[in-house]
Order: structure tokens, then C-alpha cells, then sequence
């Protein structure tokens, strides 16, 4: 994975307004092209070593498969039999063996969706979502999107839309029938935890354009920095902003990663960069025959002494759980929140033979800089502040106001290897 733009943050990323991106590749994805999938063949029987790989031992291997493929052929009731559907099948089945959501088949015209050109890709409800699992499901609402006005919570699933449902839909196509001209409204029929029945809400669709950073001067002169997403333009806008606020010569700074779904992953180097001293290790991508990559700070940072902490929570995603993980296990500051969404994987689309659609498969994941592993558990706080449901009704920050109180009594230590 040596191109910069390598990423992390799988498609299930994709933000309904996708302007962010549109430039490139989002962190959790290495785009069709590179390294093809290699069938592992020992699937279905424990007795052909793993490595075997002849023409001989792989005819052995796939014996009991072609039985049972005859079989249908010549015995199934209902004749006759879809051979193309059962090859799919078969590729999704398994992929499914893998036990691996984000390892999965797509087939021709789902394949040619996904990669065809989004029309009015600026224009949506304005959320993060993961498109990987049974329903679509909410990450987080960008601020100010019509989606966070509209009540929309990270871990919402959404099992239909405009009333028909999406059960066993692909998500990228639930995605698409989300996205839609502002000014047109669309019905969302939502599943919460917290609350017993499904409900549908109903969002007018905009256009939605977001900067990646604010900043901004609090009480008690502490510096602010809110981060939207890891896009292109992040780095640059980060930097100006960080300028800014520090020639005000503040006590100390919080960086907001609260509800940040990811981007790319080089921004999330040069993000770290600004807070951790050169040459130090950000992450590193650990690949299934052992081999690694690793990725270190860079040399240019001006926020490198201040007294820092992070803001997270669970809408707080891949890049965004690369930086804050890199300033936890560095001590360069004090994490504030609840445990991150846990997501720490990297996905190839290899597109099959003969237009046959493509093969989305995990081949690498990364580690923290003390290689924690992340995937599926999230970083956790040093602070855990949870929100009330009076706190969200009075529309009272807590985490922020814990954060201003860590930081009057923190001091950063700096850096540490």
C-alpha cells in the first residue's frame, strides 16, 4: 500500500455528501487495480495444507464442490437451474466463510453502480454512514446537516426508505437512494436501541458544503479546533487555523474529532504531525503474510508543546482514530468522551474476470504506534464523559466543559517514545 491516498475508512465512510472526497479515495479503500485476491485453498477441507497451490491438490479441493454443483443440476425441482446465479452464489458464500464483514462479493451491476458517477453528489442529508453491515447504519451527522436536524443519532440503522424495505439491500444502494437534488425530501425508516419501535423521519435534502476545520477562542484562553473530516484541503486549513490560534498565545488546546468519519489517510499523518515531534511512528499496516508498513510523523508542527486534549466519541472514525490514537499512546494528550467506532482494517476491490462484478476483501490492518488494535474496539477514553438525555436536551456540552476542567489542571508533559 504505497500510494499516499491509501486508505483505511471503508466505502461504509462514504458521507451521504460525498464533496469531501470526490477528489480521491477514502481512507479504508485501495481502488480496483491493485493486488489481485488469491482464493485460500483450504476452505473446504482441512486435510490440503494452506500453501498447496497445484493444479493437482486444488482439483482434489474443489471435488465435494462440483458434487454438489451436479447435484442441483440434476436433481433440484425446479429446473431449470440459474448456473450464473449459482456461481455468485458460491463467491458470496464464500466470502461469507471468512467471517469478515468487510469481505464481500458485489455482482456486475451493483459493481457498475458503485463506481458510476453519483449525479448531485454535493447534495443529500449530510451524515457519515457504514454501508458494511445488515442495514445501513448512521456513524455520525456532520454539523449543521439536515440530518442532525432532523434528530439523526450515530448507530441509527436504516431498515427502509420511503417506505420500501432495505432488508438484504446492498448498502451502497441504500446509499444512493438516500442521496438526492436539494430541496426534495426523503423518508427514512429508523431502528434505535434506546427507543422500542422503528420510526420514520422525514429530511429535506440539501446542499451541503462544510469546511474541514474550525477554530475558535474559548473561556479560560483555550483554543479550539474542530475537525470535520481528513480531506484533501485538511492539513493546509489546519495549519492556517492552528497559526492563528496560537499567535493569541492560549494555555492550551482541545481538538474536536467528535463525529469525524475519516478521509484519507495521508492527511491523518500530517495531522498528527502538527501535535507529535518528526519521525515519530503514526501507525502501521500489518498485512496477512506478516509484512508491515509503517507510517511516521513529518517534519513541519507548530502544536507540538501545548497542553492538548482530544474530544471523541463513537461517531469518531479510522483517520480520526489513527490521530487520536498516535496522541494516546504518545501521552501527548488526554483523550475526553466515549469509545471510538473501532474500525481498523484495509479493503482491496479486485473487479472479476468477464464483467462478473468484484471481490471486496480485507488485507491489512493497522496498529496503533504501541500496536494496539483498534478494529471492532474502539479506542477508549482516558476521561469518559456520557451524554444525559437532559444534557442533549438542555443542549449542553458536558465533554466539552470536562475538557476545558482536564485542561486547567494538565499540564503536557510533551512527547514520549
Amino acid at each position: 500500500m504505497k500510494n499516499p491516498k491509501t486508505v483505511l475508512l471503508v466505502a461504509w465512510s462514504l458521507i451521504i455528501l460525498l464533496a469531501a472526497f470526490s477528489a480521491g479515495v477514502l481512507v479504508g479503500w485501495a481502488m480496483p487495480g491493485n493486488p489481485g485476491f488469491v482464493l485460500p485453498v483450504n476452505i473446504f477441507s482441512s486435510q490440503v495444507n494452506q500453501q498447496t497451490t497445484s493444479t493437482e491438490d486444488r482439483d482434489r479441493l474443489f471435488t465435494p464442490f462440483w458434487e454438489a454443483w451436479d447435484i442441483v443440476k440434476t436433481q433440484y425441482v425446479q429446473q431449470p437451474v440459474d448456473e450464473i446465479e449459482m456461481m455468485r452464489g458460491a463467491i458470496r458464500g464464500m466470502l461469507e466463510s471468512l467471517g469478515d464483514e468487510y469481505t464481500s462479493y458485489m455482482d456486475p451491476d451493483q459493481y457498475r453502480q458503485q463506481n458510476a458517477p453519483l449525479q448531485g453528489e454535493y447534495e443529500g442529508i449530510g451524515a457519515w454512514v457504514d454501508i458494511t453491515g445488515e442495514y445501513l447504519k448512521i456513524i455520525a451527522p456532520m454539523p449543521g446537516s439536515p440530518a442532525e436536524k432532523a434528530g439523526l443519532q450515530p448507530d441509527d440503522l436504516v431498515i427502509a426508505v420511503d417506505g420500501e424495505d432495505m432488508t438484504g439491500v446492498d448498502g451502497n444502494l441504500v446509499l444512493r437512494r438516500i442521496l438526492g437534488p436539494a430541496g426534495t425530501e426523503v423518508t427514512l425508516t429508523i431502528q434505535r436501541s434506546s427507543v422500542a419501535e422503528p420510526f420514520d423521519v422525514t429530511i429535506k435534502r440539501a446542499k451541503i458544503t462544510i469546511p474541514s476545520v474550525k477554530g475558535e477562542m474559548l473561556k479560560d484562553e483555550i483554543a479550539y479546533v474542530q475537525l470535520l473530516t481528513f480531506g484533501d484541503d485538511t492539513a493546509e486549513e489546519l495549519d492556517k487555523t492552528l497559526e492563528e490560534l496560537l499567535s493569541k498565545n492560549p494555555k492550551g488546546m482541545i481538538l474536536d474529532l467528535r463525529n469525524n468519519g475519516g478521509g484519507y489517510l495521508n492527511t491523518a499523518v500530517k495531522v498528527v504531525s502538527e501535535f507529535i515531534p518528526a519521525n515519530k511512528v503514526v501507525l502501521i499496516e500489518e498485512f496477512g503474510d506478516g509484512t508491515r508498513q509503517t507510517y511516521k510523523t513529518e517534519k513541519h508542527g507548530i502544536a507540538r508543546d501545548i497542553p492538548l486534549v482530544v474530544l471523541v466519541n463513537e461517531g469518531t472514525a479510522s483517520a480520526s482514530e489513527i490521530t487520536a490514537g498516535a496522541i494516546q499512546d504518545y501521552g501527548r494528550g488526554k483523550l475526553v468522551g466515549t469509545r471510538t467506532y473501532g474500525k481498523g482494517s484495509v479493503q482491496n476491490w479486485v473487479p472479476l474476470a468477464n464483467d462478473q462484478g468484484a471481490v471486496r476483501v480485507t488485507i491489512a490492518r493497522w496498529l496503533t504506534p504501541k500496536e494496539r488494535q483498534i478494529n471492532k474496539a474502539g479506542l477508549e477514553p482516558d476521561v469518559v464523559v456520557e451524554f444525559t438525555e437532559e444534557d442533549i436536551q438542555a443542549r449542553k456540552d458536558v465533554q466539552l466543559e470536562k475538557a476545558i476542567d482536564v485542561l486547567k489542571n494538565y499540564s503536557a508533559a510533551g512527547s514520549s517514545d
